[in-house]
C-alpha cells in the first residue's frame, strides 16, 4: 500500500534530542568531525558537547561549510 499523496514525507531518522543516548557524551568521531568541520567554519567546538549536540552541531557546520552534501 502507499502513502496517499497528500501525506507528509516522514524522516527514517530520529530527532537526536529523542535519541536514547543523546545525553551521553559525544563519540570520538563525533568529536574528531565536529573538530574538522569547525575548523573550517573558523567557529570553537564548545566543551562537553553529548551525543545529541554533536549530532545537531555536525549538521549546521556542513550546511554552513558544504559538507555532507550529495
Amino acid at each position: 500500500m502507499q502513502p496517499a499523496a497528500d501525506a507528509p514525507a516522514r524522516s527514517a531518522e530520529k530527532d537526536p534530542s529523542d535519541w536514547a543516548t543523546g545525553g551521553e557524551p559525544a563519540t570520538g568521531p563525533q568529536l574528531s568531525y565536529v573538530s574538522t568541520l569547525a575548523q573550517e567554519a573558523g567557529v570553537d567546538v564548545p566543551e562537553n558537547l553529548s551525543k545529541a549536540d554533536a549530532s545537531k552541531l555536525i549538521d549546521e557546520l556542513q550546511e554552513k561549510t558544504g559538507r555532507g552534501k550529495s
